[in-house]
């Protein structure tokens, strides 16, 4: 449900093609550490509206869109 947005902002983050962004490429094999992701979660959370409150580890892109997910209800 979320995936777009993140496969927008990662692309736009990485400069990678947004074609390039799957849910199961993991953070580290888009070239993003830690602080790119707590850059990444604030473009996010300005993107689809809403506070992610990141309170477990996700490993790739589409762990990111289910936490999203679950967290909304």
């Amino acid at each position: 449900m979320y995936f777009d947005a993140i496969a927008k902002i990662v692309s736009e983050r990485t400069g990678c093609d947004v074609a390039a962004v799957k849910p199961e490429s993991t953070f580290a094999e888009l070239g993003i550490d830690s602080l790119d992701t707590v850059e990444l979660l604030m473009s996010l959370e300005d993107e689809i509206g809403i506070e992610i409150e990141l309170d477990q580890k996700v490993e790739t892109i589409g762990d990111l869109d289910k936490f999203i997910q679950s967290k909304q209800g």
